[in-house]
Order: structure tokens, then C-alpha cells, then sequence
């Protein structure tokens, strides 16, 4: 795998990104899904945005917490269940959840399954 492709075209070997456009080659595949285990790995910092991509064996749950930033959530293989806001959603790939920034959340893995992290951040330099 290519520098590039770990860390995004455009950034440097220390994994700062220089600003401009960035690009991710197969982003699940930047972290395997270990047995009973949650995993999960910073891809990219960019200007407004840090991604993280987390892997969940079956079963696995992120206890309820929050964010200081608003995010986007989406599966990339796998089902996961967020609960948040009263409610709680099925999210499969394909689908996207927002959530405001300090709201409360968990995640649980229905079955193994991989989960790309969209953190909104406008402190986030380029």
C-alpha cells in the first residue's frame, strides 16, 4: 500500500496534509475487523474534517459518549445500530447519519461490519 493511499495524495511523510485535494484509495480496507475486538484508525486530517475509520467484530458496542464536533456517520460494510436523539437507526452501507455536535450516541455491531467517522471541525487546519 502506498503512502498515498494510507494517508490521502497530498500529505507529507509526518502525515500532515498539505491543503488542496485529497483522496483515499479503499478506506475499509485501511483496518481489518479483529475478532471480539473494535478497532479504529485516523485516515485523514484535512482542512474542516478528520476521518476515522473504526472495525467492529460482531457484537461489539460503543457505549454511550459524545463529540465536541458535529459528524457524519457511515457504514461501509457490515450493519451497525446507532441510538441517539430518543431514537435508534439500522445503518447499512449506503446510508448516512448525521450527528449534531455534544449529542449523546452509541454504536453497536449487529454483525462485523466497518464504519467511516466524518468529524466537522473548522479548527481542523489545512
Amino acid at each position: 500500500m502506498s503512502e498515498s493511499a494510507e494517508a490521502g495524495a497530498g500529505a507529507t511523510a509526518e502525515g500532515v496534509v498539505k491543503p488542496g485535494m485529497h483522496d483515499l484509495y479503499d478506506v475499509a480496507g485501511l483496518v481489518e475487523i479483529q475478532p471480539e475486538a473494535t478497532v479504529s484508525r485516523t485516515v485523514l486530517k484535512a482542512e474542516g474534517a478528520r476521518v476515522v475509520v473504526f472495525s467492529f467484530d460482531a457484537g461489539q458496542v460503543l457505549t454511550e459518549h459524545t463529540a465536541a464536533v458535529p459528524a457524519l456517520l457511515q457504514t461501509l460494510d457490515g450493519h451497525l445500530r446507532i441510538t441517539a436523539d430518543g431514537r435508534t437507526v439500522d445503518l447499512r452501507p449506503g446510508g448516512l447519519v448525521h450527528l449534531a455536535a455534544r449529542l449523546p450516541h452509541a454504536v453497536e455491531a449487529v454483525e462485523a461490519s466497518r464504519l467511516q467517522l466524518t468529524m466537522l471541525d473548522p479548527r481542523v487546519p489545512a
